[in-house]
């Protein structure tokens, strides 16, 4: 069963960090849902795709830079406390409850997904709008990085939509720097979580595939990073994340099959309606772009 594991897990990582380079975002919440679908543990989930991590976030970062999409001061600036937050949420985790962990952790990559649907669907961000010079943009990167290592994801959706409203950068070059920092925040949790000896479960199959899928496609994902169709990406990506760690919510509840049926349907259905929306008004603006 191990290679067709592997195959499964590395089409998933191959999807998750091609969206993950596009959108500066996607690759944790993605991998770490599936895990605690198929059962394991929330620490065990996190450990193994920071284990990943590691490697696919070394190729991205390098792919963005040689594509000039990293501002290496931002970098600094949120990598650094990023790393010392994934160092702290890595050690909190293996020191909770196993159930305890894997409701936090479904509650958590679930308001994410939400968080990437308003961001994509709606534009909207639940940071107001400022600008910040780069030295202060420091407590982005500590909440990043802590909420990322707990959650077995967030860096991306924490950091880029922030980064985004606060700064003035370009949005492809956010994305790059947001994916270049996320190499120290990955290693920085790895480390934690063998601070808190959390690697004995790892499922290094899953490690593996999630890792040679992910190197393929950041490359091509950091080339194509300032003219994707990031919207209806994006949506895709925040309700894929909500239906499943909705499963695992009502799976570690105890609740009936039907109770999680009906809130996926609340879930999708609104989606699809909000898809078709985004799709028709691309449409319309390419209609209206004058011709040369």
């Amino acid at each position: 069963m191990e290679p067709i594991s592997i195959l499964i897990f590395a089409i998933v990582g191959a999807a998750a960090q091609f969206v993950d380079g596009l959108l500066g975002m996607g690759f944790g919440v993605v991998s770490a849902s599936m895990l605690t679908v198929i059962g394991f543990s929330a620490v065990t989930a996190s450990a193994g795709v920071h284990a990943a991590k590691v490697g696919t976030t070394f190729i991205s970062g390098a792919s963005h830079w040689h594509a000039g999409n990293v501002d290496w001061r931002v970098l600094i600036t949120v990598g650094v406390p990023g790393a010392v937050g994934a160092f702290l949420g890595a050690v909190v985790l293996v020191n909770v409850s196993l159930a305890g962990a894997r409701m936090w952790m479904a509650i958590v990559l679930a308001i994410l997904g939400v968080l990437i649907i308003m961001r994509y669907g709606f534009g909207k961000s639940l940071i107001p709008a400022m600008k910040v010079r780069s030295r202060n943009l420091w407590p982005i990167g500590l909440i990043g990085g802590f909420v990322d290592a707990t959650g077995g994801g967030g860096w991306g959706p924490v950091a880029t939509p922030s980064l985004m409203t606060v700064t003035r950068h370009k949005p492809h070059r956010i994305v790059g720097t947001v994916s270049a920092a996320e190499f120290l925040v990955a290693v920085s949790a790895s480390l934690g979580f063998i601070f808190g000896a959390a690697y004995a479960d790892i499922p290094w199959f899953a490690v593996l595939g999630l890792f040679l899928g992910g190197a393929i496609t950041a490359p091509i994902a950091a080339r194509l990073a300032h003219r994707a169709p990031t919207k209806p990406l994006g949506v895709a990506v925040g309700a894929m994340v909500i239906v499943a760690n909705i499963v695992v919510i009502v799976s570690v509840l105890g609740l009936p099959g039907l109770v999680g049926l009906a809130a996926v349907i609340a879930v999708i259905v609104p989606v699809v309606v909000l898809e078709m929306r985004i799709l028709r008004d691309m449409k319309k603006a390419r209609v209206k772009t004058p011709v040369s």
